[in-house]
């Protein structure tokens, strides 16, 4: 039998109609640096090195809805993205130009959307182990 071969997931890319602006948006948001920019592409990640972002230009981008509704554009994926503190992490994100979903299906989780209108999560970790 043939061994597996090495695979490491380098990045999650999200589709938006300008990537440019919503690289800034997750960068400033999450402090990470730009590794590599091109017309239309931009990828970032965290200093220490591991999985990033990317982001694309796409020029039919259809934002989606949250939540889901069969007509419309339907979420496709989100992130979730840890915080120390829930309420400053959501005012931080707001300020930078994130809304916050009408629909919060959990107390401890606040659900928001970015300039382009990906859903994302941002939660504090609890319980054994945070």
């Amino acid at each position: 039998m043939k061994p597996q071969p090495r695979l490491t997931l380098a990045a999650t890319t999200l589709d938006a109609p300008d990537a440019h602006r919503l690289a800034r948006f997750y960068q400033d948001l999450l402090g990470w640096p730009v590794r590599k920019e091109e017309p239309g592409w931009v990828e970032i990640g965290p200093p220490d090195g591991g999985a990033g972002l990317s982001f694309q230009t796409e020029l039919l981008f259809a934002r989606p809805r949250w939540p889901s509704a069969r007509s419309e554009q339907q979420m496709m994926m989100h992130l979730d993205i840890e915080a120390d503190d829930l309420p400053s992490a959501v005012e931080h994100a707001v300020a930078l130009g994130a809304t916050v979903a009408d629909v919060q299906p959990q107390d401890d989780v606040r659900v928001l959307c970015d300039p382009a209108g990906h859903p994302f999560c941002l939660f504090v970790r609890t319980g054994p182990g945070a």
